[in-house]
């Protein structure tokens, strides 16, 4: 939706040469139905409460953050895997907001919950990065890797929507990336919630565009060049 704040957005565009892809928390503990939160909610007999979660990992943020891996892969662009979780047994690293969750889905490196999920696994030459915190540049020394690899905009994807996803993006735009949030390889725990922090993203924090539109406007910037 168009409006005066519209007016005051900065405009950029996505580079192969300096866009970096953010897959953030695709991991067992929350983003799998067999494992941590899932298999928790079905012991609890609750799981119908995760569904529209599960649904949406499975059939638009997986398959579309794979599309968008695999696209980066090939152009020789920069991706970087982001996991949360804690690092010592007794979750003493974890903030005391998250602290429940990572204990209630066994999140906690070393355990499969941590890993991340097989289908998007990172290449050994691949960065990966732990973060204790929901957002991933106050606990990570993932500014230093981007500014190192001069990257200046941002393309992120993953879980959720308006947790660590959303708090990574907008701790990029407050460093000065150019950030995408992609639409349709991004969720969360219910439509509303998505929806709203997408129409929030606009308001001056950066772009909302879905899988096929990044792919497009990286191709696109690359004939130019060539």
């Amino acid at each position: 939706m168009s409006d005066y704040i519209s007016e005051f957005s900065t405009s950029f565009h996505l580079s192969l040469t300096t866009t970096a892809l953010l897959v953030i928390d695709l991991q067992y503990a929350t983003g799998s139905e067999k494992h941590g939160l899932g298999l928790l909610l079905k012991k609890q007999g609750r799981f119908e409460e995760a569904n529209y979660r599960f649904s949406r990992i499975n059939n638009y943020v997986l398959p579309n953050s794979k599309k968008l891996i695999d696209f980066f892969r090939k152009a020789g662009s920069t991706i970087i895997y982001i996991t949360y979780g804690a690092e010592q047994e007794d979750c003493s690293d974890v903030p005391l907001h998250i602290r429940g969750i990572v204990r209630g889905t066994k999140n906690i490196k070393g355990n499969i919950e941590h890993e991340i999920i097989d289908t998007i696994s990172p290449l050994d030459s691949e960065i990966v990065l732990n973060k204790v915190t929901m957002g991933a540049f106050s606990s990570t020394g993932l500014e230093t890797r981007l500014r190192s690899k001069g990257i200046t905009e941002i393309v992120t994807v993953g879980v959720s929507t308006n947790n660590c996803v959303g708090m990574t993006a907008m701790e990029a735009s407050d460093r000065g990336f150019g950030v995408v949030l992609v639409s349709d390889a991004t969720g969360t725990c219910d439509d509303e919630a998505q929806v709203s922090f997408e129409t929030m993203f606009l308001r001056l924090w950066g772009r909302v565009i879905n899988t096929n539109d990044v792919i497009k406007e990286l191709e696109n910037k690359k004939q130019k060049i060539a």
